[in-house]
Order: structure tokens, then sequence, then C-alpha cells
């Protein structure tokens, strides 16, 4: 129980869930002192052509970012709640940038992220069990499920791309997607963790990378001990023009488009095993982009009985070519939904137009320690014809040093069926790219 809670652990701290000190509770009030600290290194022995880089010869970069602030709660008598929170964020990317070109390595900013308010019901609602009714207001992070379409406003550019009068940089750490926070949202949460739940959202972003996509939306969950079985329907209500022009983005479509999910995750009753499943169409109204669908399917399994409580998990992952991935991220630990730190951060495929196969193994030689190996390949991308296709696998470790230092490094080895030069992504050639990066995490 003790490795679960581990991993657990650094995957929430790794997908950026702030760490919080306590600087004042009494009489029902809360104030809690907000840090997040993330520092990463990096380097690829080969450049992506996706972006601005041009020249092959590889990268050496560096991302870190700090996110501090405030954040707070009051409990009335009747167990009713406020809740509100302020934080900024100060970024950077040093070095060469990243090996997509999506970053140059001279971005650095210092911007607001979080600000919030919220109430919860506490018992005054009592068919909705205590807090069953949940609204919260400004500028926050939201999340579906697992991340496989919404998980934070997360598509952090930098200056690489900017010219002719757009302006894509959020200031750096483009790896650690240091801005995560939707600039608008209002949000319901209906029910508790158990049974019968909802969310109604609407979220709107002011990322140019998103094309400041606006979306509404309903999210419906039921949940039992043996998984969650749910329920999504997005909307996509507007879009900025400037930057959704084909020729930029191509993300015209999200104005109008319908995006309709049903998943579950669960072990079905059985201990040690994993299950997790999604399936995703999508109508893009009367837009030009052909519609899409996507799918996968996973399945794991524990062995709890021996040494290191080793685990193994498959997945199948296909998306169509027309089939937009919205705002996938990271959540429950390395391949989900970056799914190839290569493959998924500089060299694609992207969550669009592909099939993948994806095998992890992971083992905790001890309480503090686990380590773990990806494989994946990619087909069927480029509309058919493999531009993109290829196989990577990644090594890496997830160390709790201190309490307050957490350490992650990996190493990635990524081959692509196809150069630049021959429609793939990779510059000069389409060799095996050698690729590391570490992350130290700092709680507070």
């Amino acid at each position: 129980m003790q490795k679960m809670i581990l991993a657990a652990t650094v995957a929430a701290l790794m997908s950026a869930q702030a760490s919080a000190y306590n600087l004042y509770s009494e009489q029902g009030t809360e104030l809690n002192l907000d840090i997040e600290a993330i520092l990463g290194v990096f380097t690829s022995e080969e450049n992506y052509g996706l972006g601005a880089k041009t020249e092959a010869g590889g990268s050496d970069w560096q991302e870190g970012y700090i996110k501090y602030g405030l954040s707070g709660s009051h409990t009335y008598d009747s167990g009713a709640s406020v809740y509100a929170g302020l934080n900024l964020i100060s970024s950077a990317t040093w070095g060469d940038g990243d090996a997509g070109g999506f970053t140059s390595g001279n971005e650095s900013d210092t911007d607001l992220e979080d600000a919030y308010l919220g109430w919860r019901s506490g018992n005054l609602i009592p068919a909705l069990g205590e807090n069953g009714l949940d609204l919260s207001f400004g500028r926050q992070n939201f999340s579906i499920g697992d991340g496989f379409l919404i998980n934070g406003d997360s598509l952090n550019l930098g200056d690489a791309l900017n010219g002719g009068g757009y302006d894509f940089d959020r200031g750096g750490a483009y790896w650690l997607a240091a801005r995560k926070a939707f600039d608008r949202t209002a949000i319901a949460r209906i029910g508790g963790s158990e049974g019968l739940r909802a969310d109604l959202f609407w979220i709107e972003s002011d990322n140019p990378a998103q094309a400041m996509t606006e979306l509404a939306g309903i999210n419906a969950e039921y949940v039992i001990p043996e998984g969650t079985f749910g329920l999504a329907y997005i909307k996509g209500l507007d879009v900025d023009e400037k930057y959704a022009d084909p020729d930029v983005m191509g993300l015209t479509h999200r104005d109008g488009q319908k995006t309709l999910s049903l998943r579950y995750q669960g072990n079905a009753g059985v201990e040690n095993l994993f299950l997790s499943g999604e399936f995703v169409t999508q109508d893009q109204g009367d837009n030009s982009r052909e519609d899409g669908d996507a799918w996968y399917v996973e399945a794991g399994w524990t062995f709890a009985d021996l040494p290191w409580s080793p685990s193994v998990n498959y997945r199948y992952a296909t998306f169509d070519e027309g089939f937009d991935p919205l705002f996938f991220g990271f959540s429950r630990g390395y391949g989900t939904w970056f799914q190839g730190e290569v493959a998924a951060n500089y060299a694609g495929p992207f969550n669009s137009d592909a099939d993948v196969h994806h095998i992890g193994i992971k083992a905790s030689p001890t309480e503090m320690l686990s380590l773990g190996a990806l494989f994946f390949d990619f087909s069927d991308t480029g509309a058919g014809i493999g531009a993109l296709d290829g196989q990577e696998i990644d090594l890496y470790a997830e160390w709790v040093v201190t309490p307050n230092l957490i350490i992650s490094p990996l190493i990635g080895f990524y081959t692509p069926d196809n150069s630049l030069a021959d429609e793939g992504s990779q510059i000069g050639n389409n060799d095996t790219n050698v690729y590391g990066q570490v992350i130290a995490i700092v709680p507070f």
C-alpha cells in the first residue's frame, strides 16, 4: 500500500498539484502558503522540424518554474464553506531551446496563474451528501478523467514561433507545462466521491496555441468500488479566428465542434487488476475538418506477492486523422497522455492520426524508489503513409530523496522510420535518437 501511495504522490506532484504550508488555522478559517517548484535538465542528440528548428545536431536546454501564492477557506457553522486561491508563476527556458523547436531558450516570464473563488455546500443539501454541491469561478485548472481530453490548459510554447503578428510565448517551461490554469471558468461539481456525480463546466483558454478556445459541457460519473464509469459531452463555443487560421494552428473546427466520450477505469472487483478505456467521437459541425474518433483500451496486473511488486500494463490507442485531442495532459504517470517522451513532446504524432501500442513495466525496490520501462510503437501516421511512424523505449526512475526533494531521471531511445526529408520530422537522418532528462521536484 505504501508503494501505491508513493507512485500516486509522485504522479500528482509531476502533474503539478501544488504543495501547501499552513499559515493560520483557527475557528473555521484556514490560510495556506502554496509553493510548487520544478526544475528540468534536458538533452537530445537529434532535432525535429515541427517547430522552429531547421538544423540537425541536437539540443541541450533547461526549464524551471516556481508557483507561489495563497489559498484559504472559511467554514460556517452549517458546514458550508467558501474557499479561494491566488497564485503567481515564474517560469523560464535556457540553453538551445527544446528539440522540437517550440522554445528558443530565451524565455522567461512572471504572470498570474490561479485566481479563483468557490463555495461548498457542507451538509446544507443532505440529498447530495457532504459538500455535494461545489461551485467555483475564476482562473483555475480543470480536468476530466485521466486527462485523455482535458487536463488543464498546459500547452506552453515559447517565442520560437513568434512573428508575423503572432505571439505564442507563455514564458517557456515547455516540457514542464508550467502554466495549466484556464483563464476563465465556471464549474459546478454535483455529488460526492461515490455513486452518481457530475461536473457542469464552462472554460475559456487564453492560450494562443489553443486559439483561445471556449468550451462548455458536462462530465457525469458513476463511482463504485469496482471502478468509475464516465460520460462526457463537450461543445466548442468559440475560437480566436486569428490564431485558429488553418495555416497557423488549424483549430477553426473547434467553433461548433461536438465531442462525446464514454470511459471506464477500475479493477472490476479483482485485486491487482487495472482496467481503463475510453471511446471518443467528434462531430466537427459545419467546419471543413473531417469528423474523427479515438479510443483506447488498457489492462494491467500488479504482482503484489513478488519482490518489488512489479506491474505490467498494455495499452492500444487509435486516433483518426481528423481527431482533435483538445487539452490532453499528464495525469497518472509517464505515458499518460504524453505517449513517448520524444514522440509526444518533439517528434509527433501528438495523439492524432496514429495507432499506438504501449507496454509499461514498473517496480518498486524500496518504498521511496520506483523504476520503470516504457515501449511505444507508432503506426498508421500521416494519413496512412507512415510519415511519423516509429518506436520508442524510455527507462526512468522516481526517487523520493527526502520529503522535500524528488528526482526523476529518464533516458529515451527514439527510432523514426523517416527523416524530415522523407516526410518525417527528425532533421538530417532517421537514426536512433538518445534523449535524456532529469526532473527535480521540490515539495514544500
